[in-house]
């Protein structure tokens, strides 16, 4: 990673003037109307939060998805033209190259552009190493840098930070670095301090532990799309139509749950713990995670995540319930499945992978992926008949059995002797699967980081639903 490059005030100001407030030239062509062209064009960049490609180069992120959904409703793909900044796709739209722009972008009403309902709030902190000197007042700023992308609201923030702290020296990093690039650097000191969003770094802190928030900007929003300003009576009704959908029906919080809703259950010893054991535990039974998974049609870094949060991969773990061994199995499971010695490792994983696979096949098939995958893991604590009980419950509420977010509220209450009465079971402890599931979760995201090579699906799970999208990028201007 390179390291940023300080870059005058002076200079920003002038280059972000050229970039925000530049009008298509006679020469340009205006894109045509989404309905003519047969596509909606949007212009984004790469960001862990809104559009990235995985390890398989299949794009993702929390606005890309909810794009593609915005496509099918208007029966037309979506083209993904990514800039190298935020200030490179807003001048697409504003020269008339895209239809909008997405690219967790905060409202700006001095541009000349009609922008969205908001998608979700935010807000902002300056991010340093940990154990330095913790919180900072305002005047413990004064001798310190900043790093903070040219040309954002989050850049006049700080900005006007400085008239008030004038010796608070700002840097501007290289566009192509991302947020996750500029988190590691301040976690290895290379960066003082970073102006981020604060999901940003809860993020990160999964994989850099050392972390933490120094200084809590005053500064709130929400992330929104931009368009045109003749958009306003199409387009943007669109859309906005869309969004109140959105919200209404679920889907907005389904994929935020699939992107966000998981991050914030490990705190940092949890986090440095889990990093030291894939160094010291992990590699003894790397093999048996990797056939294991592979016979039964797993990606083997769920499996050993699942076997993780079980047993810290201690191959002798014991509860107070009795389940042992690295994928913590009763004695009844471990007779089923054909284990004659749950402390021996290699039967462990082999018989854990077996009964997983298990729950899948036997989960009802109108569940969809990622729900199912999560579905599934929690039926490892609670056994199919809770999961089923949970999808029966939710039904009586009124929700969605076949969504996790949905699922999500209702596990808790099945330990409430009100609603535990109606099924053969009784009481189940559903809020500790929930956490279960949760943590496996993180886990496995930071082991997909650590390994990423490897496929990221549940291969014996239904496939994730196509998406419509064509992928372009745009180093320069259009």
């Amino acid at each position: 990673m390179r390291p940023v490059s300080i870059v005058s005030i002076g200079i920003v100001a002038f280059l972000a003037a050229i970039v925000f407030f530049s009008v298509a030239s006679p020469g340009h062509e205006r894109i045509a109307d989404f309905r003519t062209l047969g596509e909606l064009r949007v212009a984004t960049r790469v960001n862990a939060l809104t559009y990235r490609a995985d390890e398989s180069g299949t794009y993702a992120g929390f606005e890309h998805d909810l794009l593609i959904a915005l496509g099918r409703r208007l029966e037309v793909p979506v083209r993904f033209v990514s800039y190298p900044d935020t200030a490179h796709a807003l001048e697409a739209v504003i020269n008339g190259q895209a239809h909008l722009a997405a690219a967790g972008l905060t409202r700006d009403s001095q541009l000349p552009l009609a922008w969205t309902a908001g998608l979700r709030e935010i807000d902002f902190v300056l991010v340093g190493r940990a154990g330095r000197r913790g919180a900072l007042r305002e005047r413990d700023l004064a001798g310190r840098v900043v790093t903070v992308r040219r040309g954002t609201k989050l850049a006049e923030t700080v900005e006007l930070l400085r008239q008030r702290v004038p010796t608070l020296e700002i840097v501007h990093p290289p566009a192509d670095l991302d947020d996750e690039d500029l988190l590691m650097q301040t976690a290895s000191g290379q960066i003082d301090l970073l102006a981020t969003e604060r999901i940003h770094y809860t993020l990160a802190t999964r994989y850099a532990p050392k972390l933490a928030i120094a200084y809590d900007l005053p500064f709130k929003s929400t992330v929104s799309w931009a368009m045109p300003p003749h958009a306003k009576d199409g387009l943007a009704a669109e859309i906005n139509a869309f969004l109140s959908e959105a919200g209404d029906n679920g889907l907005l919080a389904r994929i935020a749950d699939q992107y966000f809703g998981h991050i914030r259950r490990l705190d940092h010893y949890d986090i440095a713990a889990f990093l030291a054991r894939t160094q010291k535990r992990l590699p003894r039974y790397l093999p048996y995670f990797r056939e294991a998974a592979a016979r039964m049609g797993l990606d083997w870094r769920y499996l050993a995540a699942l076997s993780y949060q079980e047993s810290q991969w201690d191959p002798e773990a014991t509860s107070y319930t009795g389940v042992r061994g690295l994928m913590m199995l009763t004695v009844d499971t471990a007779n089923q499945l054909g284990i004659n010695d749950r402390l021996d490792p290699k039967q462990a994983i082999f018989g854990g992978a077996r009964y997983l696979s298990m729950l899948q096949r036997r989960l009802p098939g109108n569940v969809p992926y990622p729900d199912r995958m999560w579905m599934v893991t929690a039926a490892y604590n609670i056994g199919l008949g809770g999961i089923n009980n949970a999808r029966a419950l939710a039904r009586q509420l009124g929700k969605d059995d076949a969504s996790w977010v949905e699922l999500k509220s209702v596990l808790p209450l099945l330990s409430n002797p009100r609603y535990a009465s109606q099924f053969k079971t009784g009481p189940v402890r559903g809020g500790e699967a929930l956490i279960m599931a949760e943590n496996i979760r993180n886990f496995y995201d930071i082991l997909r980081r650590t390994y990423p090579v490897e496929s990221s699906l549940l291969t014996a799970s239904p496939v994730e639903p196509a998406r419509s999208g064509l992928h372009l990028s745009a180093r320069t201007t259009p």
